[in-house]
């Protein structure tokens, strides 16, 4: 189905997005503030250098499916839904500047007076979370007159356009993701990209403005992280590109989704040794590597907010449950819940604990040594059952995935504060202060 659509701003994205969307079939007018752009387009001339792009806007003008114009008001007339991809550049303490996101705003909000359609506005521009309801829907509602929801529609569209590959990025991105409360606004969005062979995932605009963050902070991790170890490999005369070869052939668990769900600190008796041996013997081959150094603190620190949480609640009465790092294992080396309970006790609170695995009729081997040896004292914090564990706390924190721990909901009372360190569950209780998620 062909729509009509206004793109404003003509710059990298906005060029794109618009030929795109015109060889797409829609009708597509760019707006923007500099006539030297508008007439470029108009000319058939990209206002970008990238492979592919200065023909496909020639193209697209000649067929007369995509021309520009300095005219916000003759765009907005002239189509139902409009694509906003200004700047959004950074100040010099790291925040993002937003004046050119609500100018467009306010100039689109204006145009939008003069016309009694329903049109619908989507913010295609980087924008951090709150973005959406603290800035453009207030500034495009103050502008125009309307309500969001009622006779305007509001939604965030991310991009995932890669410099010199944005073409091929568009029309084969991982998925489509829209971020709106409005789902007619959502429908109209979803149908311009109809001809776009990816899944549409819609969302709440939030989780839509962090995600451009979070997969482009993750690239600089993995950036940081391959090149960290390309040095300690140098240093030790490895190979680091076929170490990175194979590394990369696991898709299992090092390039999959493993270990990518919020939760609680790592711990066990291979990954926290592996990381301090392997940053060790960097420093003594005169290597610098923050970002592996960095990943012990940021997981101590983690251990630090669930430690936090816990005494926040200003309860003296605490049930931990799970203990061991890992559901369905006995192993307690280096488990975070195990630091979290020694910080605990230090502090003067009441503990009790319930861990089926570790419990001591079962425990056997080194895991038997480590407790008799490291940790003895944890034995007479042991609980029999989960029902022993409520009945002597206030506050319950769920250290572990086990099935037993995701069945509690139904027997906590209106005393029972949860602190989950796993998401075990997702409550009803999750609104207010008796459901607490460590990082959500």
């Amino acid at each position: 189905m062909s729509m009509s659509v206004s793109v404003f701003g003509l710059g990298y994205v906005g060029c794109v997005s618009a030929a795109c969307l015109a060889k797409e079939g829609h009708d597509v007018i760019g707006v923007d503030v500099s006539e030297t752009k508008v007439d470029m387009i108009n000319a058939g001339r990209a206002t970008i250098v990238e492979n592919g792009i200065a023909e496909l806007v020639r193209e697209m003008v000649d067929e007369g499916r995509l021309r520009a114009t300095t005219d916000a008001r003759e765009a907005l007339a002239n189509s139902s839904i409009s694509l906003v991809c200004v700047g959004t550049p950074s100040r010099a303490n790291g925040s993002i500047d937003l004046r050119y996101l609500e100018r467009a705003c306010v100039e689109i909000g204006e145009g939008l007076r003069a016309k009694s359609e329903h049109h619908t506005v989507v913010i295609r521009s980087t924008v951090v979370p709150g973005t959406l309801e603290q800035l453009v829907i207030p500034a495009l509602e103050r502008a125009s007159g309307r309500q969001a929801g009622v006779n305007l529609g509001v939604c965030l569209n991310p991009e995932f356009l890669r410099e010199g590959t944005s073409i091929a990025d568009f029309y084969n991105p991982p998925f489509t993701l829209i971020g709106s409360s409005d789902p007619c606004a959502a429908e109209a969005l979803g149908a311009l990209y109809a001809g776009v062979a990816a899944p549409v995932h819609v969302t709440e605009p939030g989780v839509a403005e962090m995600m451009k963050y979070t997969c482009n902070s993750f690239h600089g991790v993995k950036v940081a992280f391959a090149n960290e170890i390309g040095n300690v490999c140098k240093a030790l005369g490895v190979d680091s590109h076929e170490v990175m070869r194979l590394f990369c052939l696991d898709t299992k668990l090092n390039i999959s989704s493993a270990y990518l769900r919020p939760g609680f600190a790592f711990g066990g008796s291979c990954l926290p040794k592996d990381l301090r041996a392997i940053t060790h013997r960097a420093r003594q081959l005169d290597v610098e590597t923050p970002l592996l150094a960095a990943t012990y603190e940021s997981n101590r620190k983690h251990i630090e907010r669930a430690f936090d949480m816990v005494l926040a609640t200003g309860s003296r009465r605490v049930g931990v449950l799970g203990l061991a790092f890992k559901s369905g294992t006995d192993d307690l080396r280096e488990s975070p819940v195990v630091t979290l309970v020694e910080k605990l006790i230090g502090k003067g609170l009441q503990l009790s604990v319930y861990d089926r695995e570790v419990a001591s009729a079962r425990l056997i081997g080194s895991n038997k040594e480590y407790i008799e040896r490291e940790i003895p004292h944890i034995w007479s914090l042991m609980r029999g059952s989960v029902a022993e564990v409520l009945d002597t706390s206030d506050v319950v924190v769920i250290g572990n995935g086990s099935a037993e721990f995701r069945a509690i909901e139904s027997k906590l009372d209106g005393r029972h504060v949860v602190v989950d360190l796993v998401r075990a569950y997702r409550p009803q209780l999750s609104t207010g202060e008796r459901y607490q998620g460590i990082c959500w």
